[in-house]
């Protein structure tokens, strides 16, 4: 689908949108499509309940003299909701309503509307992105779709005053959807295909646009000393991986600091020994869905030249229960140094992210590390699927994060790490053991991240409620959410980029 902006004019076929304000007052351009249909946009909003409020719609099958196929009023509300998000959640709405249409061309007419905060051309790039946004679909392994299930829409044309100054402000959102439909992708394959080697090979493509990847296999990480990674990864016949991305867009200067991300990449997730339920473990491909996040953010960074420099590392695994895999009772050595009696083998995000940390904080000084993980299952009893947790051991990192999805709308919740939760890790044979009892799972299992981080600036996200959607949204198609793309990607700009 193209996304293409023009100056207003009048529209000769296909869909074209219009819209109206809180209590019916219709835009300038919605007023003069009224007169050339003979009334009938006003004759439609009186017969129906249409107010103009955010969200509603109305359509109407054009008259035959316009050789329109149809017209569609969306309401705006009140001047105070013409807010970045919700223009792109309008575009996604739009999407969704009209991506068959059969002459394959939409026309969204705009107008700037009295005190809002956003002109015409700002609110034409953010209705372009959110429908650009909401067209992701995952069908490589469809070999057979219908006619009336395919998507018609060809050109989404939005009309505005400038088209310099939308296209401009359009063109890098959409290298932020690239990133998040990356991950996307990533999110969506099998894990037959999916493994840590071909994951690894996905991230290495970043290299066409500028940036470093590295890859470490097993023979790397065990002269490191890894062996809580490794350990994880013991009992698949797929090797385990860590990939190092580096962005460098900002300072060139050798005392910068860069900024880091560390994702969790368990490409399936059996459980191992501590084997999961069969019902439902299907759904367990996407348990690398934070080292996803970090590959397409990487992708949004350097497809947008941002001015910062960033890394992005990912530990890659499968945990599988064969002859060798790691069994309950299994003492390990980190990375650190630090020893860890595994009780669980379920409960192996936190193992491999405690190497990839270290590794990270040790190699990189960073000013700061974020690490996206679908960690525990706790986080979805405690937030279900609309708030993403959050742990930090630095206020201000926590805040500018917490704004950062208020801005991009993923919501994060702050909970608490402290000295009560680090003694439930504590182990009577090891410096401590990987989980902490049936209580605060999430919290133990952040506790134990905090423990190889250092003095650093950390941030733990807990994904797994809303790392895949079983329902549509307004941006978001059920699947793959890339929940964490655009809310870094925002925490960037607004803060370290320069």
């Amino acid at each position: 689908m193209k996304i293409t902006f023009a100056k207003p004019e009048t529209t000769s076929k296909g869909i074209v949108v219009v819209t109206a304000n809180a209590g019916n007052k219709l835009s300038p351009s919605a007023k003069i499509l009224d007169v050339e249909t003979g009334g009938a946009l006003v004759r439609a909003i009186r017969a129906s309940r249409f107010e103009g409020k955010k969200t509603q719609t109305l359509n109407i099958i054009a008259p035959e003299h316009t050789k329109l196929d149809r017209i569609m009023i969306v309401g705006l509300g009140k001047s105070t909701d013409i807010t970045n998000i919700e223009m792109q959640n309008l575009g996604g709405r739009i999407y969704a309503a009209t991506k068959q249409a059969k002459n394959g061309l939409v026309s969204i007419v705009l107008d700037t509307v009295a005190g809002s905060k956003l002109n015409s051309n700002e609110m034409a790039a953010e209705i372009g992105y959110g429908a650009k946004l909401r067209s992701y679909s995952f069908l490589k392994y469809k070999t057979q779709i219908k006619a009336d299930q395919k998507v018609a829409i060809k050109t989404v044309k939005i009309t505005c005053d400038n088209i310099v100054s939308a296209r401009k402000i359009y063109n890098k959102l959409s290298k932020v959807a690239e990133g998040v439909f990356f991950t996307r992708d990533l999110v969506s394959e099998p894990p037959n295909i999916l493994y840590p080697e071909t994951l690894a090979k996905e991230a290495k493509t970043l290299e066409k646009i500028g940036i470093k990847v590295q890859i470490l296999g097993e023979s790397q990480m065990r002269r490191l000393g890894m062996g809580a990674l490794l350990g994880v990864g013991q009992g698949s016949v797929r090797e385990s991986k860590l990939v190092v991305m580096q962005w460098n867009g900002g300072s060139k200067s050798k005392s910068s600091k860069p900024i880091a991300f560390v994702g969790k990449g368990v490409t399936f997730d059996t459980g191992g020994i501590s084997i999961k339920p069969s019902s439902g473990m299907e759904d367990m491909k996407w348990d690398m869905g934070g080292s996803a996040v970090v590959i397409g953010l990487m992708k949004a960074l350097a497809g947008r030249k941002a001015k910062v420099n960033a890394v992005g590392v990912v530990a890659l695994v499968e945990n599988m229960p064969d002859g060798n895999a790691q069994r309950p009772g299994d003492i390990v050595t980190s990375m650190s140094g630090q020893t860890i009696e595994v009780l669980n083998t379920d409960a192996e995000g936190r193992l491999i992210l405690a190497d990839a940390l270290h590794y990270t904080n040790e190699k990189f000084k960073p000013k700061f590390m974020v690490n996206l993980a679908t960690l525990t299952g706790a986080i979805i009893v405690s937030l279900g699927s609309h708030h993403a947790g959050l742990f930090s051991n630095n206020d201000q990192l926590s805040d500018r994060l917490t704004q950062a999805g208020l801005d991009v709308e993923e919501r994060l919740w702050r909970l608490p790490i402290s000295d009560d939760y680090d003694k439930m890790i504590n182990s009577q044979v090891a410096d401590m053991q990987n989980i902490g009892g049936r209580g605060a799972g999430s919290i133990t299992a952040a506790q134990f991240l905090h423990r190889f981080v250092g003095k650093t600036p950390w941030a733990h996200l807990d994904i797994a409620g809303v790392t895949w959607s079983k329902s549509d949204k307004p941006t978001i198609p059920r699947g793959g959410t890339a929940f964490g793309v655009r809310l870094l990607d925002r925490l960037v700009e607004n803060h370290y980029e320069g």
